[in-house]
């Protein structure tokens, strides 16, 4: 049990406070609710973008790493499909530096056409070594867009193009801040040897101030219709070896379903005794990798397998081979020690989280966006209460021919 404080600042700045007297580390986390999912579809990446922007400095801060690091301080973030995350973690007796450098830059970035070029160009160079440079790199580039017709989520957190980022105006990045870095629309987590009352005291102090930039709300997302018909596409690209990728539309990540769409991911692919590994590596030797992942998106969000075919392996032979361990699953139920397995692994990855002051504040925020910071107690027994019969329900109904997206990503030869 992860036992925390809540309280909202006047101008809607949720704040999260979680005590632990067994680290003299505190960590500090803030989740913007933006993410690529919130972008026009010809000004994409702008959401990353920021993520390298808010280290440029801001109003009252030239460089923002350098104060804390001083204080012994470390940081990071990262960006996604739903939102971006701002974390650090720094010595109890310079906490309220973290609050002076944070409030800083969600009042003003300080933009100038230096910082949003130098930035770019990171950005635009993580792309062509990420994306376009490197094997098997662009396979989300195009496995999106062919899943998605509609939401924002058929294009990457990176974007769809790099010209998005290489024209991107001093304007329309100013707009974009101001739309979503505001106080109403960020959650903070504080967790450490805190006391309340003196987070209370600094959260008014250093963003208690911070008007909101914009009352525009964000506008409702296009939600993407059910799929009909299987989709398919064939690439070829320089790699070592032929792979496939299929993809099947979830429900969206508040759904109960999404624990039954995890528990499937893990026993068709998670460690060596799951059930595509001992049948498609180790027996039939189809795959040098294979795995079933979620991406658990705010939104309708995705599962997927992929694959690296065997040289010699055909990629009709490997496509059956996956889709009749589907097929066990949708029709047979599974073995209650198996899905015991599963779950203990959840529970035990669920326990080593709440370990970590840094994962406590994230999880404590990721949550609150959710809907309720509580909901983090609660998944333990949310994956527990999973029954076998959920596990073939949501398969088959997830598993339809007709909800199929499939690439098949082919070895010049």
């Amino acid at each position: 049990m992860v036992d925390f404080e809540k309280f909202r600042l006047g101008n809607g700045l949720t704040v999260l406070v979680h005590r632990d007297k067994t680290t003299p580390v505190v960590a500090m986390n803030i989740i913007y609710k933006v993410g690529s999912r919130n972008e026009s579809p010809d000004k994409t990446g702008f959401a990353h973008l920021f993520e390298h922007l808010m280290f440029g400095g801001s109003v009252n801060i030239a460089k923002y790493d350098e104060p804390l690091q001083i204080a012994g301080g470390e940081n990071n973030a990262f960006t996604n499909s739903d939102y971006t995350n701002y974390y650090l973690t720094i010595p109890k007796n310079n906490l309220e530096i973290a609050f002076w450098l944070e409030s800083d830059r969600m009042l003003n970035l300080a933009f100038t056409e230096k910082s949003l070029q130098v930035q770019r160009q990171v950005v635009i160079e993580e792309f062509k070594q990420n994306y376009l440079n490197q094997p098997y790199g662009d396979v989300y580039l195009l496995l999106k867009p062919l899943a998605y017709k509609v939401h924002p989520y058929r294009w990457a957190t990176i974007g769809k193009e790099i010209s998005h980022i290489e024209n991107a105006t001093m304007e329309e990045v100013k707009a974009f801040y101001k739309k979503f870095y505001n106080p109403d629309n960020a959650i903070l987590a504080v967790a450490g040897d805190v006391e309340t009352d003196q987070i209370k005291a600094w959260a008014e102090k250093w963003f208690g101030t911070i008007d909101k930039k914009s009352s525009e709300a964000v506008c409702p997302l296009p939600e993407e219709p059910e799929q009909t018909e299987a989709r398919t596409q064939t690439v070829t690209r320089e790699v070592p070896q032929d792979a496939l990728y299929m993809a099947w539309h979830t429900a969206p990540r508040s759904d109960n379903r999404f624990y039954h769409y995890d528990l499937i991911s893990d026993i068709l692919s998670n460690g060596n005794s799951s059930r595509m590994y001992q049948t498609l590596i180790k027996e039939k030797k189809l795959f040098s990798e294979v795995n079933a992942f979620i991406t658990g998106d705010l939104d309708k969000g995705l599962f997927i397998v992929s694959g690296k075919l065997n040289k010699g392996i055909s990629m009709e032979e490997a496509e059956k081979a996956v889709e009749q361990e589907l097929e066990k699953i949708r029709q047979q139920l599974v073995d209650e020690r198996e899905l015991e397995k599963v779950v203990n692994k959840v529970e035990s990855n669920l326990v080593f989280s709440r370990l970590s002051t840094l994962h406590k504040a994230m999880n404590l925020c990721y949550y609150e966006m959710l809907g309720d910071a509580a909901l983090f107690n609660l998944e333990a027994d949310k994956y527990r209460a999973v029954t076998r019969q959920d596990i073939q329900h949501t398969a088959r109904e997830l598993f339809a021919p007709h909800r199929k997206n499939t690439l098949y990503y082919l070895s010049k030869k």
